[in-house]
């Protein structure tokens, strides 16, 4: 394909996606109202971990809802969180159309590695969203607990809806760690010795990270992102440390270094193969 048919095809996949965004926007600002079969509508999951406080510190106790202070707010608020659904809901679509743009330059291999990273970054990604939806309950009241009996909540929807957003969106990225680094890895750029080196400092360096980027500043959802990072981070460790190991013993195996060198153990390394001498030919 020339540069001419290149950038018409990235119009017509860009054009197909941001499509489907439109559909999917329209979907779920549809779906922030009604429900869906036995799935509730998206403004009851969002409210859910409002609705779980306690009632008798809400302004609204008689019936859990929002404050909207602007004549505007709830459609804003209700397009802002359609516009966030439908690109979760439509994903696959609009993944598709650049995986169809991208996909004519790679190998075999490489197409196959990409289909297991989309896969794995998804999967992630979900469990990243699904721990701060449970997190998000226990902050919000630790951090409505500070006012004692001077003070009242009443919420408004955009800064309650903001809030929720942001912690799915940051717990879900966050997520995302172990598979860069297995990335990284997988490429030479990052070995396991480095890692096992850094451990201490990068694990200092993701308590830091969690204390800056949750929002809200609630001690709850600080240690829940932090812990959760830890374990992801020694597990893309140990993941590491296998692959390093064995290519590893693969090189040694080859003649390309000494045992020491990768700290392998005399049985770590297999035995070279015995060439064939003049006695076995004839």
């Amino acid at each position: 394909m020339t540069l001419r048919d290149h950038l018409y095809e990235l119009k017509h996949r860009l054009g197909l996606a941001l499509l489907a965004l439109l559909v999917g926007c329209i979907a779920g600002f549809l779906w922030f109202q009604w429900r869906v079969g036995p799935v509730p509508s998206l403004g009851d999951l969002l409210t859910g971990p409002y609705c779980a406080l306690n009632p008798d510190d809400l302004l609204t106790r008689d019936k859990c809802a929002l404050l909207q202070t602007k004549p505007f707010e709830a459609f804003l608020v209700q397009f802002k969180v359609g516009l966030a659904a439908g690109a979760v809901l439509t994903s696959p679509f609009w993944l598709y159309q650049i995986w169809a743009f991208v996909t004519p330059g790679l190998y075999d291999n490489e197409r196959k590695f990409t289909r297991i990273f989309v896969a794995l970054a998804s999967f992630l990604f979900i469990c990243g969203a699904v721990l701060a939806y449970f997190v998000v309950p226990k902050g919000l009241e630790v951090l409505i607990s500070f006012g004692g009996e001077q003070f009242i909540t009443a919420l408004t929807a955009n800064d309650y809806i903001s809030f929720v957003l942001a912690m799915l969106l940051i717990f879900g990225v966050s997520f995302e760690l172990p598979l860069v680094i297995t990335m990284l890895n997988r490429i030479g750029v990052l070995p396991y010795r480095n890692l096992k080196n850094w451990r201490r400092g990068i694990i200092f360096t993701l308590f830091i990270f969690a204390a800056v980027a949750t929002p809200g500043t609630d001690p709850i959802g600080m240690l829940a992102l932090a812990a959760s990072m830890t374990v992801l981070f020694e597990l893309a460790v140990q993941i590491a440390r296998i692959h390093d190991r064995r290519e590893a013993r693969k090189a040694v195996a080859e003649g390309w270094g000494d045992p020491e060198d990768y700290d392998l153990k005399p049985e770590d390394v297999p035995e070279k193969p015995a060439k064939a001498g003049l006695d076995d030919v004839t």
